[in-house]
């Protein structure tokens, strides 16, 4: 168990693990040992229509500690680091030592190294960026831009043809001018949860079931008439694969299954991702996943 007598109180805490890993309840922890507001940095914890499925906090959590940045935009809401970086510059600067925690790994970068001042891609070049096929998408990239994205990953690929389409730059150029960051590292308390994966994929399971239980399915049933597969918030793990149980698509059962296996993929993803990119913060393994 982490000594929070080795965290600074006076600095901002950064806490990143993959899902399900236990980032929440080490927030809560230090902020009531230390206090501090605790900050949200999950793309799918700002929307409001899906708070268990996207495992925000509950109303006890958030009486034990002020909590900020979720649930606080319409399901249909569009939102990019870049908004999530203006809504938090205040709460950087208020009478609270935040506590930011998420799993978002773009929030924390934008946070720590900066992110560029791209102008907001128009609703139109959106529309037609989600009517081409991804192959069409990366030939319009330039040699540069192409070179530096992970190609599989189509809203990486879309985001770098929505700018050069929208703004005639390329987002390599608008990165080349990033301003300062407004969080270094240096000047945090940066952690990272790593718990064993056969232990969190444990857990994975565990919690969709609460999720259940708590009224997921009930949740979905409440979202379904406004349900569209294109907007941001329903990207939440999930809503989905339990719209089509609702649709008379597939069990629930098999709607249960694909969701804890999309959540599984997920969290890989985010170790590998912290791996590669978070080698200077403090790595945490909970005693209770070695």
């Amino acid at each position: 168990m982490l000594d929070l007598t080795t965290i600074d109180p006076a600095r901002p805490v950064l806490i990143h693990g993959p899902t399900a890993s236990g980032k929440s309840a080490l927030a809560l922890r230090i902020a009531r040992a230390q206090g501090g507001v605790i900050v949200n940095a999950d793309a799918l914890q700002v929307y409001r229509g899906w708070p268990l499925l996207s495992a925000q906090p509950d109303a006890a959590d958030r009486a034990a500690a002020p909590h900020a940045l979720y649930g606080h935009l319409p399901h249909d809401a569009a939102y990019s680091a870049g908004d999530w970086l203006r809504d938090v510059a205040p709460l950087l600067a208020g009478p609270e030592r935040p506590i930011i925690v998420g799993g978002t790994g773009l929030y924390f970068m934008a946070l720590t190294e900066g992110l560029a001042d791209i102008p907001p891609t128009p609703a139109e070049v959106r529309q037609a960026g989600d009517a081409l096929a991804l192959d069409a998408l990366i030939a319009a990239l330039d040699a540069e831009t192409r070179a530096g994205l992970d190609l599989q990953n189509r809203a990486r690929v879309q985001r770098a043809w929505e700018v050069q389409r929208a703004t005639g730059r390329s987002i390599r150029a608008w990165q080349a001018a990033t301003p300062p960051p407004l969080l270094p590292v240096s000047e945090a308390a940066p952690l990272v949860l790593a718990p064993g994966v056969d232990w969190l994929n444990t857990r994975i399971e565990a919690r969709f079931a609460r999720m259940l239980a708590a009224g997921a399915l009930e949740e979905a049933r409440a979202m379904h008439p406004h349900w569209d597969p294109a907007q941001q918030s329903a990207r939440t793990i999930g809503a989905k694969e339990l719209i089509a149980h609702l649709d008379g698509e597939i069990t629930l059962d098999t709607a249960r299954t694909r969701a804890v296996i999309a959540s599984r993929r997920y969290a890989k993803r985010q170790r590998t991702w912290a791996r590669a990119r978070l080698g200077r913060w403090r790595w945490l393994t909970p005693p209770e996943s070695e």
